[in-house]
């Protein structure tokens, strides 16, 4: 059955398809036969109870510099679409939480993938917290003697913003550092509410492994090294990408936080595991699907697709 789908993310002409994630979907779904429409969540609109947005349907390829054609702007009421994916990047901030809301509206006779409610329930560093015997020590407070106390204790730590992405605003303060109580003072200027403080896990060295899991089950990973000198291992400051597999422990931090994924209608989830220890779930805007498929063979887009396809039917 072909779908109609419209996809809700950041300007399609500005992506860079060799690690869009979002690209890597539509491809898949256009693959399959169903139709495509964008449109950026500034275009979302909401009145009388109708939830619609300013659309272009598109025609991608898998070609640098010429991935889309768009056709004429349309307003499409979106209850009139089988699937939309909630795909725009994050900041997790107010607007991303009003998109959130505007379509539960539409959710499920319009599948919204993933389940909006759930999105805005889920952020990713506080939903981690909800699973016992998996996070490293972890603190979340903007208590300065709480997170003083807590590098006494540990020596170690990292700092960074509870809503942050992208690696952006994460510190390494390590033993004999001085700059603590400044960067309190520039968190405090900056961000309303807590941080969160963990323990430095030195095992980021050898990698910060990104785990997708399709409805619940873990179908690939990639493995992604930090920089020489730099204590984060995101691709878009320096992170390499390799290939890896998943351990025991990966394994069993799966089949921990699955069941809840599934339940609550997180049908694409990237999580982050360090060492023995998983420090996010990410349900706003996951990515690493593309690098799955070029170092195994894995076409996630196609898991993801047969579970969209499995619920919207």
């Amino acid at each position: 059955m072909a779908l109609s789908i419209a996809v809700q993310m950041d300007p399609i002409h500005a992506i860079d398809i060799r690690g869009d994630s979002t690209f890597a979907l539509m491809l898949e779904a256009q693959s399959r036969g169903h139709t495509l429409m964008v449109y950026v969540p500034n275009d979302l609109t909401y009145r009388d109870g109708r939830v619609s947005a300013r659309c272009f349907s598109a025609e991608i390829r898998d070609v640098e510099g010429d991935h889309v054609t768009l056709g004429d702007e349309q307003i499409v009421d979106l209850s009139h679409v089988q699937v939309v994916l909630m795909r725009q990047d994050p900041p997790f901030d107010m607007g991303y939480i009003t998109a959130t809301h505007l379509l539960e509206h539409i959710h499920p006779k319009t599948l919204v993938v993933n389940d909006p409610k759930e999105v805005r329930n889920a952020p990713e560093k506080l939903f981690v917290t909800r699973f016992e015997g998996v996070l490293p020590p972890t603190l979340i407070s903007r208590d300065r003697y709480e997170i003083e106390g807590f590098r006494d204790e540990f020596k170690d730590i990292i700092v960074k913003p509870l809503f942050g992405n992208g690696g952006a605003g994460v510190f390494h303060i390590k033993p004999g550092d001085e700059n603590l109580n400044s960067l309190l003072e520039m968190f405090e200027g900056t961000y309303p509410e807590p941080f969160i403080v963990q323990k430095y896990l030195p095992e980021v060295r050898d990698g910060d492994k990104r785990i997708i899991l399709v409805d619940g089950k873990p179908v690939g990973a990639i493995n992604r090294i930090p920089a020489e000198g730099e204590a984060r291992s995101n691709m878009h400051v320096g992170g390499q990408a390799v290939k890896s597999d998943l351990t025991p422990r990966e394994e069993e931090i799966c089949a921990i936080i699955g069941p809840e994924l599934s339940a609550r209608g997180l049908i694409f989830v990237g999580i982050d595991v360090i060492g023995d220890y998983l420090t996010e779930i990410n349900v706003t805007s996951p990515t690493g699907i593309r690098e799955m498929e070029r170092f195994d063979g894995t076409n996630v887009a196609a898991l993801i697709w047969d579970a969209i396809e499995a619920k919207a039917g």
